[in-house]
């Protein structure tokens, strides 16, 4: 392997028709790789019975335009009765410049079990409909050869399993939204080395000036060696090399001297470039990737939650992810940096990303916009039944399995800066010790082990299960600015507000500990100007918290009044606004579901713009970097 890699390399594809044709993984980059978007056959299998009628073994009736799914208009297909089984089969040819490597076969996410065959051979299965999944394809196919592709996707619609907002019922209702079958982010392969490097886990040590790097490899082999170089604008700022032979994942440091220096925050979102390379026995160059990193701190002092040892208020915005024609697939990449552009311009600095493990696409474009964001699991799908009853929630093992996947794919993006494994759990604390405990348990415990850089909220709302959550939280919908600030008054004493109610028996959260607190959800004022004329009342139509405001000039007085209660607070960390956009029937976003504008965004952003009393310090002045 020769030559400089691109940052985004392009596709041997040169069909301009390839939707999403931009590379999926931009934080750990190859040159070699083959888009496999686009036209696929297809086939509804509304009994499951396709392998016994034996659809993995022959030519399908319909098409569907990958990446899609056919729930979806861009689909081709749009067919959104329940899917409880969808079939997939294309024949793609393996380049034949490939001849010595491996290819591998990536799938960015499938929901949600699904089976993949590859001439005639099962060559793997994965469960979750949220995180990504690849196969190694040298025993099946080679270069210049035909790979044939077929795919079984099951999505039951009954029982625990992770759905986020999917609706459970035919139609839509409240906040559930239509749903998502099958394949829903991009298909594409790429050929390896037999030694090659799995994804690194780039780690920021802001205090020591360094990056810490942790490279995963395929094999080890006598005389291999992996090294790594950082560069930024001006060139090389440092560079290691490290033995392959004797570690599963050899660990480099690479330092940043003073002069090169440059944190990574919302003012001035740095990153530096990371060449990994493998090298072996005879110098040779088996495996070459392009990471990005930032460089940056998160940290907790008493109550304050800091970025880089500064208290920044988290401005954040309830971001669902959802798209009119692609639901939760972006139409296009310019639609994932519009998100972020919009939610910006009305003065939010970041997101919570909610019920949904966002493509790794949106994440590379907060992280060079400098856009805070929390990470979040679309848990929703474990309820049983039962209300708040003592064991109405029975999450499976496979949400952590499920979570530790995306722990894995997203560790290395400095934009993430807290993560929420769960949200609004709920169910009483009695005596006896249930599922919802264990899992909430597991879920925290494996998010602590996988990385201990950033925070964890045991669960967002609601059901605080975990005794030392890092973060501690609540959601309120109270409309009533006045109400409002009685509501989550206390903080200041050690006495938040906590979900359901304070001093409310029985309890569904362990009692605060004086951990970093916010509202991270509140809001979600009802506002859709067509639909206050056209349908008053009528939640069917048009759905929201509370009473529909009267006018436009009521929702900025109520919008103002409820923020201003949080920013005024100097023990409140930060927030989190619901929503961004309106979702189909959901409609209180600042934009509408086209993201065109239904309001004066303007006077969001300056309801935003002063200073929040924790970023302002005891002699008045304002924190560095505070906004």
């Amino acid at each position: 392997m020769s030559g400089q890699i691109d940052d985004h390399p392009a596709p041997l594809s040169a069909d301009p028709a390839v939707p999403r044709p931009e590379y999926p993984r931009p934080g750990f980059a190859r040159t070699d790789w083959l888009n496999l978007n686009g036209t696929w056959e297809f086939a509804k299998d509304p009994g499951d019975s396709g392998f016994e009628r034996g659809l993995h073994q022959r030519t399908l009736p319909g098409s569907i335009t990958v990446p899609f799914c056919p729930e979806s208009e861009l689909s081709g297909v749009g067919d959104t009765d329940f899917l409880h089984a969808v079939w997939y089969r294309r024949t793609v040819t393996v380049p034949a410049e490939w001849a010595g490597r491996r290819p591998v076969l990536h799938f960015g996410a499938v929901d949600h079990d699904a089976t993949v065959w590859v001439n005639g051979t099962e060559v793997t299965r994965h469960s979750g409909g949220f995180t990504p999944f690849s196969v190694d394809l040298g025993e099946v196919a080679s270069a210049g050869e035909d790979a044939v592709i077929v795919v079984r996707a099951r999505d039951t619609a009954r029982g625990p399993q992770a759905r986020g907002k999917q609706a459970t019922e035919y139609a839509n209702s409240a906040c559930n939204y239509t749903r998502t079958t099958g394949i829903w982010q991009t298909v594409w392969m790429e050929p390896v080395d037999a030694v090659h490097l799995r994804r690194p886990r780039i780690t920021p040590d802001l205090a020591g000036s360094a990056f810490h790097l942790e490279l995963p490899l395929s094999a080890n082999r006598p005389g291999h060696r992996v090294r790594a170089r950082l560069s930024d604008a001006r060139g090389t700022v440092s560079q290691a090399t490290v033995r392959a032979d004797l570690d599963l994942a050899p660990r480099l440091v690479l330092p940043v001297p003073a002069d090169r220096s440059r944190p990574w925050s919302p003012e001035d979102p740095h990153l530096y470039r990371v060449l990994l390379e493998v090298v072996d026995a005879d110098g040779g160059v088996v495996d070459r990737a392009v990471c990005t990193a930032g460089l940056r701190s998160v940290s907790i002092d008493g109550k304050r939650l800091l970025l880089n040892g500064r208290p920044v208020f988290q401005r954040l915005v309830l971001d669902q992810g959802w798209y009119p024609d692609g639901l939760m697939t972006a139409p296009d990449d310019a639609a994932l940096v519009r998100d972020i552009e919009l939610s910006m311009a009305a003065g939010f600095n970041g997101a919570r990303l909610h019920q949904k493990v966002f493509e790794e696409r949106f994440l590379h474009h907060a992280d060079r916009l400098g856009y805070l964001v929390w990470g979040e699991f679309g848990d929703w799908g474990c309820h049983t039944g039962g209300g708040t009853s003592w064991n109405n929630q029975q999450p499976t093992a496979g949400y952590v399995a499920q979570w530790l996947e995306a722990l894995e794919r997203d560790h290395s993006h400095p934009s993430i800066v807290g993560w929420c494994p769960l949200n609004e759990t709920h169910q009483l604390l009695h005596d006896r010790h249930t599922v919802l405990d264990d899992v909430t348990r597991a879920m925290f415990l494996a998010t602590k082990a996988a990385d201990t850089s950033r925070p964890v909220v045991d669960a967002s709302g609601y059901a605080h299960r975990v005794a030392e959550t890092d973060v501690y939280d609540s959601h309120s919908y109270e409309q009533d600015p006045a109400a409002f600030r009685i509501q989550v008054a206390g903080l200041d004493k050690n006495d938040p507000y906590v979900n359901p109610e304070r001093d409310a028996d029985p309890r569904w959260s362990l009692p605060y500990r004086g951990q970093p607190y916010f509202v991270s959800e509140f809001g979600g004022i009802w506002w859709n100007p067509e639909e206050a004329a056209a349908a008053g009342e009528d939640r069917d139509v048009s759905w929201g918290y509370g009473q529909r405001p009267r006018d436009e000039e009521a929702f900025q007085e109520r919008f103002a009044g409820l923020t201003g209660v949080l920013l005024d607070d100097p023990d409140m960390f930060g927030y989190c606004y619901t929503q961004l956009t309106d979702v189909f029937q959901e409609q209180n976003g600042i934009y509408r579901f086209d993201r065109s504008e239904k309001l004066d965004v303007s006077r969001v952003r300056a309801a935003q713009a002063r200073p929040a009393a924790f970023e302002v310090a005891a002699d008045g002045s304002e924190a560095k970097g505070g906004r």
